[in-house]
Formats: structure tokens, sequence, C-alpha cells
């Protein structure tokens, strides 16, 4: 039983390898960030869209190339007068994702059952928030992560929820985080309306075999470990591959 304790309360191998904590959970935190060139440039263009004032930013990459992740430390960066509303489960109807924003910037929805439901309804709540932000000098941005599970007629939403404007500027700005299959989804004919609103776009590619050992490195060194090299070359080679 006390060996059971034990073992729930973390990785079994952490202490004989002498490490403070699990150094390859999937959770995606900052800490854990290696900030390759590219990651850095994915980076760059979220902070670049924030100063853009309006439109769509998009941020692509295949499972664990460090999407969320940079997201998480793009979130560290944002200005105190920038609200954030963070969408994780984007399948949502057109509706349930206007509720979703409004719970995010805490937007009173409608009271009556029907207005509440009413697409009309909500974007002009928004679009008051938004107005009335604006005028006290504050920033909104709206981040969508696993992005490419959006429905077409929810993506059309989210077009036109980038029309809410005054005459110098757009009122909201959107960030969509997904896997390829969003790039995909924005190339077809029908969606044409939707990626003529991306001001920014990056992919984020593997990593290299450099950058994959690089990445073992950093994230053992930041669990503790401090006894040199655990990996040999050949190790390193086969988890680049796989």
């Amino acid at each position: 039983r006390p060996a059971m304790q034990w073992l729930s309360c973390g990785p079994m191998y952490a202490p004989f390898f002498g490490l403070r904590q699990e150094p390859f959970s999937i959770a995606p935190d900052p800490r854990y960030l290696l900030m390759t060139e590219r990651h850095r440039e994915a980076l760059a263009h979220l902070v670049h869209g924030l100063s853009c004032g309006g439109g769509i930013v998009l941020l692509t990459g295949e499972v664990g190339t460090g999407k969320t992740t940079v997201c998480r430390c793009f979130l560290g960066q944002v200005p105190a007068r920038c609200q954030v509303a963070y969408v994780f489960n984007p399948r949502l109807s057109a509706v349930e994702l206007l509720q979703s924003v409004c719970e995010e910037f805490r937007i009173p929805c409608p009271e009556a059952p029907e207005e509440a439901q009413s697409i009309k309804a909500l974007v002009d709540r928004i679009n008051e928030y938004l107005l009335r932000t604006h005028g006290e000098g504050q920033n909104n941005v709206l981040i969508i992560d696993e992005a490419q599970n959006l429905a077409p007629e929810v993506l059309e939403q989210l077009r036109l929820l980038t029309n809410l404007e005054t005459n110098e500027r757009k009122l909201l700005q959107i960030i969509l985080i997904g896997q390829p299959e969003l790039r995909e989804l924005l190339a077809r004919p029908e969606m044409e309306q939707v990626a003529q609103r991306v001001i920014a776009r990056f992919h984020l590619d593997a990593l290299s075999p450099a950058e994959t050992a690089q990445y073992i490195q950093h994230r053992l060194s930041v669990a503790g470990h401090r006894r040199g090299r655990l990996f040999t070359d050949e190790a390193l080679g086969r988890i680049h591959e796989w």
C-alpha cells in the first residue's frame, strides 16, 4: 500500500534519474517550451496579428508540434488592456459558439429563451460589448483551439464577427489554432471569404534531428536532470524517426 501511494504521486522513474517531475508530460506547460527558430517565428506571428487590429490569424501544425504551448506562451505576453476569450471545444453550432464567446467575455446572455438562441440577439450583445470596451481603450481577442473541428457554417459566423468595426479599426481579433486539416478546410472554394480575412498564418513543421535532441535535453533539464546524457545518439535517432 505505501508503494501504491508513492506511485500515485508521480512517475516511478523520476527519483532514480534525479528528476523533480515528469519531463515528458503531454500537458502544454510553457516552462517546457523549447523556443526553436520556428517556434519563435510562430509566436511572432501571433504577436504581430495582435497589433494588426482585426482579422484572423492562423497557426497550424501536426499533433505535438507545440501549437497550444506556443499559444500559452503568447497569452503570457498579452498586454494588460487586452481581454482574451479562449474556446477549447470548437465542436459547436453557430449559436453555441456565440454563447461561448459571451461566457468567455462575461457578456450577459439574453434572458428570454428565444433571444438566447438567436444569432442576431447574441451578435448584438457582443457588438455592444466590443464597442464599449473599445471606447475604454481595451482590445479583445478570441482564440479557438483545435479549430480544424469547426463546421463551415461556424467559420462563416466567425467571419461575420470580424465585420464588427468602427471607422478606424476592427473590434475583434480572432486566432485559429489547428491541425493541417484546418488549412485544407479554408482552401475550399466555399470558404474563400473566410480565407480572405486571414491576415497572418504560420505552419509549425516537425523538429529536425538536432532539434529533437535539443528538445529532449531541454525537457530533462527543466525537470531537474543534472547527470549528463541519458539518451545515446542511436536512441535519439530512433526517437526522431518515430
